[in-house]
């Protein structure tokens, strides 16, 4: 295939170089990097030349590597970012993105959705791995075992458009009286709570997969623990999973689509979340791509020549503060001091120094759409204007509501990856000098800190967040009263009221004013503080095709890459 089947992919032109170059020159930190572009931009070569043994042309094999051990593989109660990327590859709900991220078939083979519900009808020809046919009563199941509150599923939420998912999550009605049902094994009936406007980017979400109901009560308790705790309808199916080493993805024979999937086997032949030290994999050809580049690794990538490589991944970090009680955080003076002294182009400009990532200054990404053109150009953000004097009253008065001559330190809870830990450091050193605060950072591993999260175990939080769906309300809703991914414990009756009316009407003008009214209140509420967008920078061997890098769906997406001998 040409090159313009991988959109955004492609190794930098002079003129996006010089976009960077133009960037970086905002802050005197990032000279070195520009040198090292200016270096690179004149003679773009191939990969290292002994980045070969990942990429097996003949064989159709390929080796990777991820940054984080998968916490499950169940699809009810999966939510983490490297779990659903694996499921994109081994289970296929009704719809799903393509590599270009459009929605196109799955199991459903065509649908139909009207304003009080849905019909689906499944494709003859798909097969669980064991080679029994994927019926419409396996999507009831999936979707009756996600909203049962013994799940405690934290995408539970994502079902509520469907008749009764709510009160069902609440423990009002049992999960049988979820809007959905097989009218017979190829024919999938949903009812919808209210009008929706975009059901069908609902069904390509992981907790919309079907899971079939013997199989999983086989396991007991174990479904989508290990590679023998799983059936797989997808692309791929996992061959084994040595837990904090590696796994191996094979061709799944039983896929209706299989032959379109030119890979025999996806090997993820490491798992670890040193940037260093996948680029030295990269480098000795073990593994065939690294994503995720810090600033300091994309400045040994310049050095060595190795073509680098940009996409868009939409998603938004911010550091989310802690509402419940007993926090100082909870304090609308505190975090409003907080909110005066937060730099957001010092930290992506001078700290991070990352040339894909641009400054935040709203919950939503750039990329979001509104009702004639790009969102945040329609409905711009209420400016908040640094002010250190402001910042120190609103402190001042903050202490004074909490009975306290000094603030006790505040924890700063985020994850052991180099931007992250880069991010804590930079934060506890300037809200010492700017404010006199004391933050004790609190890294761990990735399951510990979503753990920790989940628990309200700190005071403030590094939290990244991507689109689960094609629809603003995929970050709208982020910080609803019911979202359990609302982990620092917001409760806002005015804007749980937004994101009521954008969920329910079918009138593009009123959602947008919706979406409107909710990013004025998380700013003026102070319910979070934007941080950055994330670009994402990586490197690929040359031989290596057709990977989906979107800011939807599984990414990355191999289950139509494909190989060839061009280097």
């Amino acid at each position: 295939m040409a090159d313009r089947d991988e959109p955004n992919r492609d190794p930098f032109s002079r003129a996006a170089v010089k976009q960077l170059l133009t960037l970086a020159a905002l802050c005197a930190a990032g000279f070195v990097v520009l040198l090292a572009l200016l270096g690179w931009a004149a003679s773009v070569t191939g990969g290292g030349a002994s980045a070969r043994r990942a990429v097996d042309v003949e064989a159709r094999t390929l080796t990777t590597s991820i940054r984080n051990e998968p916490p499950n593989l169940d699809s009810t109660r999966a939510t983490d970012q490297q779990s659903i990327m694996l499921l994109g590859h081994v289970i296929e709900g009704l719809l799903r993105y393509d590599r270009n991220a459009n929605l196109v078939p799955g199991v459903a083979e065509r649908w139909d959705v009207r304003p009080t519900g849905a019909t689906f009808w499944l494709r003859a020809d798909a097969r669980w791995s064991d080679g029994q046919p994927v019926k419409a009563q396996d999507f009831v199941f999936g979707w009756r075992t996600a909203v049962d509150p013994a799940t405690a599923s934290q995408y539970a939420f994502i079902l509520f458009p469907v008749k009764n998912g709510e009160a069902i999550n609440s423990g009002k009605l049992p999960p049988e009286q979820l809007g959905v049902r097989a009218v017979d094994d190829r024919t999938l009936e949903v009812e919808f709570e209210n009008p929706i406007a975009y059901f069908d980017k609902l069904v390509a979400a992981q907790t919309y997969l079907p899971v079939r109901e013997d199989f999983y009560r086989s396991r007991e308790g174990r479904y989508g623990a290990d590679a023998g705790d799983l059936l797989y309808n997808g692309p791929f199916r996992i061959a084994s999973w040595v837990h904090g080493a590696n796994i191996k993805l094979v061709k799944n024979e039983q896929y209706w689509n299989r032959d379109a999937v030119q890979l025999n086997a996806l090997e993820i032949g490491y798992i670890t979340r040193d940037a260093q030290a996948r680029m030295n994999l990269y480098r000795d050809g073990r593994v065939a791509d690294v994503d995720y580049l810090p600033g300091e690794a994309i400045e040994s990538v310049l050095k060595d020549r190795s073509p680098l490589h940009r996409y868009a991944e939409g998603s938004m970090w911010m550091v989310i503060l802690n509402f419940r009680s007993g926090r100082a955080t909870g304090n609308l003076h505190l975090r409003r001091a907080l909110q005066l002294v937060n730099d957001q182009s010092e930290l992506v400009y001078r700290v991070l120094k990352t040339p894909s990532y641009s400054v935040a200054e709203s919950l939503f990404p750039s990329y979001i759409k509104g009702e004639h053109g790009p969102f945040r150009l329609e409905h711009p953000p209420p400016r908040v204007t640094l002010d250190l004097t402001a910042a120190r009253e609103e402190l001042a008065l903050a202490k004074r509501e909490l009975g306290v001559t000094e603030l006790p330190p505040l924890t700063l809870l985020a994850d052991d990856l180099p931007a992250a830990v880069t991010h804590s450091q930079y934060l506890q050193e300037y809200l010492r000098r700017t404010l006199g605060l004391t933050i004790k950072i609190d890294l761990q591993d990735f399951r510990n800190r979503l753990a920790k999260q989940n628990a309200g175990e700190f005071d403030l939080s590094i939290y990244g967040w991507s689109a689960d769906y094609d629809d603003p309300l995929s970050f709208a809703d982020l910080f609803a009263s019911w979202n359990l991914n609302n982990r620092g414990a917001y409760r806002g009756a005015a804007l749980d009221a937004q994101v009521r009316i954008a969920q329910q009407s079918l009138e593009p003008r009123i959602r947008i004013a919706a979406f409107a009214e909710i990013q004025r209140i998380l700013i003026e509420d102070v319910v979070l503080l934007p941080a950055y967008e994330r670009g994402v920078m990586y490197v690929q061997d040359p031989r290596l095709k057709g990977v989906g890098r979107n800011s939807l769906g599984p990414v990355p997406d191999y289950t139509m890459a494909y190989l060839t001998t061009d280097r």
